[in-house]
């Protein structure tokens, strides 16, 4: 089932992140609308804004709910209540954001694929939150594909590891050149002032491999890379309490 937390801090709106697995079912968009429908309330209720993301830099800003639904972009932001925000994943990384200030706060979605790790999708959607008034930016990263199934030509891996360290450059279980996708992205939040959310039960430093955490029924998550699969789970996040 989906992992589920709610953010109280005083004086402001609480704010409820999630994080879909396999057993929650394919939220992929072309999955029949009534299902999809069902599905997604059952992870968080309320209208979405989700996202035909195209492993690129752009953000939208959202002023109501529901509004951008389908935007070709890889990140939302808003300071709506009510407003739920969403990205799939089957590998990427599905990073939530919280930004607050002294009597405020927003939140983003975004999709980080190696592609958008190196466009700046991370420091784009940061820089959405503070000029919506955040003075603290924190993030929860999404399971993702880790390192040692993650196999990577040598020339993108050169690229990626230019722009952000030497760090990102891992190497397979077999031993063949690969990608840290995770350093990469707490080296680009790093980059703009974010800090991880401190949460308890769940670690930004060790989140699942989609592609070999399993459970006792099978795969947990949804992986392109490990099994080609179709299906995707979602990193969602709204502002405000849920609808009774």
């Amino acid at each position: 089932m989906a992992w589920r937390h709610v953010e109280s801090r005083p004086g402001l709106p609480a704010v409820h992140f999630a994080f879909s697995g396999a057993d929650d079912g394919d939220l992929a968009v072309d999955v029949p609308a009534a299902e999809l429908d069902r599905r997604r309330t059952d992870v968080m209720p309320g209208p979405w804004t989700w996202l035909r993301q195209v492993h690129g830099a752009d953000v939208v800003q959202v002023e109501e709910p529901g509004q951008h639904a389908g935007a070709h972009a890889d990140a939302s932001v808003t300071t709506v209540p009510g407003a739920v925000l969403a990205v799939q994943t089957a590998d990427c990384a599905g990073v939530l954001l919280l930004g607050t200030g002294p009597d405020s706060v927003a939140v983003a979605a975004a999709h980080a694929g190696w592609r958008g790790l190196v466009d700046g999708v991370l420091q784009e959607a940061v820089g959405h939150l503070r000029a919506a008034g955040a003075t603290k930016v924190e993030w929860l990263l999404g399971p993702c594909i880790g390192p040692a199934s993650y196999e990577f030509g040598e020339h993108d891996l050169a690229v990626l590891v230019d722009r952000y360290g030497p760090s990102l450059a891992a190497t397979t279980a077999d031993g063949s050149p690969a990608l840290d996708l995770r350093a990469g992205v707490r080296i680009a939040l790093a980059e703009v002032g974010a800090h991880p959310l401190a949460v308890e039960g769940w670690r930004n430093d060790a989140v699942p491999c989609t592609a070999t955490d399993d459970g006792p029924d099978g795969p947990r998550w949804f992986s392109w890379r490990a099994r080609k699969d179709a299906g995707r789970q979602v990193a969602a996040v709204r502002i405000g309490e849920w609808p009774a």
